[in-house]
């Protein structure tokens, strides 16, 4: 059974970011199941810091964008919810390529959610696991 409330399509998701932080980093949603929300990031100029690897903001990005949106799909018209803590714990570098985020919820509840993502780079290996935690306002 899924876990969404509204049902969205992927070219939907990814029009919503058109004039964001989500288009300016490049990330993309590449699939929706009943559970679980992935979306792409590529490693580049845009997403790297000054010593040639992605940032760990840019990581942050990443999951807070999969969060936020996954949260958002899970919500009634009306609500939508916004992110109240983010941590990320970096497991190995990238410097080129693309980054792939899988969102899946821990906790979801009428006022709050917690979200895991874990990001991998393009070999399939974990190299960011990031926790974000929301608010379900409205």
């Amino acid at each position: 059974m899924s876990i969404w409330k509204r049902k969205l399509t992927l070219d939907e998701l990814n029009g919503m970011g058109e004039k964001s932080m989500v288009a300016l980093l490049g990330i993309t949603f590449t699939r929706i199941d009943d559970e679980s929300l992935e979306a792409e990031m590529p490693v580049d100029e845009r997403t790297h810091q000054p010593f040639g690897l992605l940032h760990g903001g840019a990581s942050a990005a990443l999951a807070e964008t999969l969060g936020s949106m996954a949260g958002f799909l899970t919500t009634a018209e009306g609500q939508c919810v916004v992110g109240t803590e983010i941590n990320a714990s970096h497991h190995r570098a990238v410097a080129s390529g693309t980054v792939r985020g899988v969102c899946k919820p821990l906790h979801l509840s009428k006022s709050s959610q917690v979200w895991e993502i874990a990001i991998f780079d393009a070999r399939g290996k974990r190299c960011c696991t990031s926790r974000l935690t929301t608010a379900i306002l409205g």
